[in-house]
């Protein structure tokens, strides 16, 4: 079978979506930007489910953006440490909510610009916390499983998250930019998976190229990601 162009492509890959995760959205808990933007540092190399385990917790003791400038690291490192690369992910979690408080008035901003001068912001989270806490469709979450499935799919041929979005961005329509990564990243979960992908179960095998599939991950080593 003829592999489909991008423009044909994506409008299948959303209407099968559309069919069993309509209603996709971040799986990561919070109440407030604040505490997404901190969930979302959290998640770099670490599940959601771990990282809705460790904020249970620590959202009943941090409540502001000067709470956690002003915890010392030792105990912070300690109270993320579940969630893996604690040091770095305390250290950046202190250093951004003290750039919210000295810049910021002490509240996140709904700005890509602005989000991305916080330490340990980069696009990824800001696109989480721009979509899921303020609904502005900034771009498209660019995560692990967006990575590997929109290379399966063949609406990319790069690696870089960066140029993924950018291929991603050309032809999924904006007003399902928000929704299209939180699916992608479910879908990634639950059928194409890295390892063993369901592909029988796939909306799209009948014209899934399945690239990659069987091959070595195209991941670089394991590092946090914003």
């Amino acid at each position: 079978m003829q592999p489909l162009d991008r423009q044909a492509l994506a409008p299948r890959v959303i209407q099968g979506l559309r069919k069993t995760l309509s209603d996709a959205t971040c799986a990561l808990h919070f109440s407030n930007p604040l505490e997404l933007i901190v969930a979302t540092i959290l998640s770099a190399q670490c599940t959601d489910e771990r990282v809705n385990q460790v904020t249970s917790a620590l959202f009943r003791n941090y409540r502001s953006a000067a709470d956690y400038a002003s915890v010392p690291q030792a105990r912070l490192e300690d109270e993320i440490r579940p969630t893996g690369f604690f040091r770095q992910k305390a250290t950046a979690i202190r250093s951004m909510a003290q750039m919210l408080v000295d810049k910021f008035g002490s509240s996140v901003p709904a700005t890509m610009n602005d989000l991305i001068q916080l330490p340990g912001v980069a696009r990824k989270t800001a696109n989480v916390v721009l979509g899921t806490a303020f609904g502005i469709p900034s771009g498209i979450v660019v995560d692990t499983h967006v990575r590997r499935l929109s290379y399966r799919f063949g609406l990319t041929d790069e690696s870089d998250p960066d140029k993924i979005e950018r291929d991603l961005m050309a032809v999924i329509p904006r007003d399902d930019w928000i929704w299209f990564g939180h699916a992608l990243i479910w879908h990634g979960r639950r059928v194409c998976t890295a390892r063993a992908p369901s592909c029988e179960a796939c909306f799209a095998c009948a014209y899934c190229p399945r690239r990659g599939v069987g091959e070595p991950s195209r991941r670089s080593a394991r590092r946090p990601q914003e």
